[in-house]
């Protein structure tokens, strides 16, 4: 049976062999090296002092990750978070990626979140068909933005826009 839990440090090494793939294989991330265990701690522990981050498990193995992180570090966009998802390369396509993002969202808009934002590296038509399934809109395009694999590479931002009344986050 599948379950949504908060991440804890123990996952760390679940979430980079989860991630390695996108890195070395993909440029769905533009990172060139895979992040070691202890680097990728760290980064839990960073977004977990202010925003939600989520695993999938199933019979005790991690297989999707999502986390909110900050979208621009000044006090205008605090309403704003970048959300991503990442799911194990053998269990795509099977709807974690959506239980995921619901879960994450409820979450952030619980906490006062109005304004939620995806940057995808292009081509992905994986990630716009979950986003735009989710009610995210492309604002943006910067095309020829990162570079690897050898090639130049597009990126787009999507929105997702929560109605309500602005509240001070918690």
């Amino acid at each position: 049976m599948l379950k949504i839990r908060p991440v804890t440090l123990e996952d760390a090494p679940e979430l980079v062999r989860i991630y390695a793939p996108y890195v070395e294989k993909t440029a769905i991330t533009f990172e060139y090296d895979v992040p070691s265990i202890k680097e990728f701690e760290g980064r839990i522990e960073k977004i977990l002092q202010r925003f939600p981050y989520l695993v999938a498990e199933e019979d005790g193995q991690v297989l999707a990750y999502a986390y909110a992180s900050t979208y621009y570090d000044q006090s205008a966009y605090d309403w704003a978070v970048e959300v991503s998802v990442y799911v194990d390369q053998d269990y795509r396509g099977q709807g974690l990626g959506t239980r995921l993002y619901e879960a994450l969202e409820i979450e952030l808009e619980a906490s006062g979140y109005l304004r939620f934002l995806a940057c995808i590296a292009l081509p992905n038509p994986a990630s716009i068909a979950l986003h735009e399934k989710r009610g995210y809109v492309k604002v943006a395009h910067f095309p020829k933005i990162g570079y690897k694999f050898d090639q130049w590479l597009d990126i787009v931002w999507m929105q997702k826009t929560i109605e309500g009344p602005m509240k001070p986050l918690m």
